[in-house]
């Protein structure tokens, strides 16, 4: 497996942890408002193979002991797994941050990760705005999620257009029954398509009203506005 880069500490990507987050490359959708496409379009190297993160990661275990994987994908590399296990093994505690297109591959880290993040975008409908026609792999994924007895939560980035408040009860409806459910903040600078970056987020108080719908449908709602 190789990686796009390494925040060495965070404090706010894995719950109730400091940990070490690893960028890997590309991506299976197309997302207009992704931070981070830089790394999903064409990724250039040089690329950190995992023995150097694993070096690198255990030459800082005495502040971190916790890993979070993010991108990008993660699940579109079939190494992912192994990776995983190489980490658990070590003994660090990892989180997986996933679109939910990779079911198969997301079972073969369960047994190898503490928590897992998993995008559920938007509504069913609007998914072909974020390159992706057939959701059945994400509907599978929240599946296994909600009885794999792994920790979990769903998260929704708010982007005016691509999420608006019907779109919240039809997310509801694929995730009922869920243990946690997170709303975050679209940032519109650094967006991949211009259009995005001109896009107002929405307000406080809008998001707000979002989560008192979300209420409805699973146990704790975050907002991380």
């Amino acid at each position: 497996m190789k990686f796009s880069g390494i925040q060495k500490t965070s404090l706010i990507d894995f719950p109730g942890r400091i940990s070490s987050v690893l960028f890997t490359p590309g991506c299976n959708l197309r997302c207009p408002y992704c931070q981070n496409w830089r790394i999903i379009i064409d990724p250039q190297g040089p690329f950190i193979s995992e023995d150097e993160i694993l070096d690198m990661l255990e030459k800082r275990r005495k502040f971190v002991d916790s890993i979070v994987i993010t991108g990008g994908e993660p699940l579109i590399h079939e190494d992912a797994p192994s990776f995983i296990r190489r980490l658990r093994e070590r003994g660090f505690a990892v989180k997986l941050d996933t679109n939910g297109f990779f079911p198969k591959r997301l079972k073969d880290c369960l047994n190898h990760v503490d928590y897992v993040a998993v995008d559920v975008k938007t509504s069913p409908k609007k998914y072909y705005l974020l390159g992706a026609e057939n959701i059945k792999p994400l509907l599978e994924t929240i599946s296994i999620l909600k009885g794999s007895g792994v920790e979990y939560e769903f998260r929704c980035t708010v982007v005016p257009g691509i999420v608006e408040e019907e779109d919240i009860r039809e997310i509801g409806d694929i995730i009922k029954g869920a243990e946690r459910f997170a709303f975050q903040q679209f940032i519109p600078e650094n967006a991949m398509h211009e259009a995005y970056r001109k896009i107002q987020p929405y307000t406080e108080d809008t998001i707000k009203r979002f989560s008192k719908i979300m209420e409805k449908y699973v146990k704790e709602v975050i907002l991380r506005i």
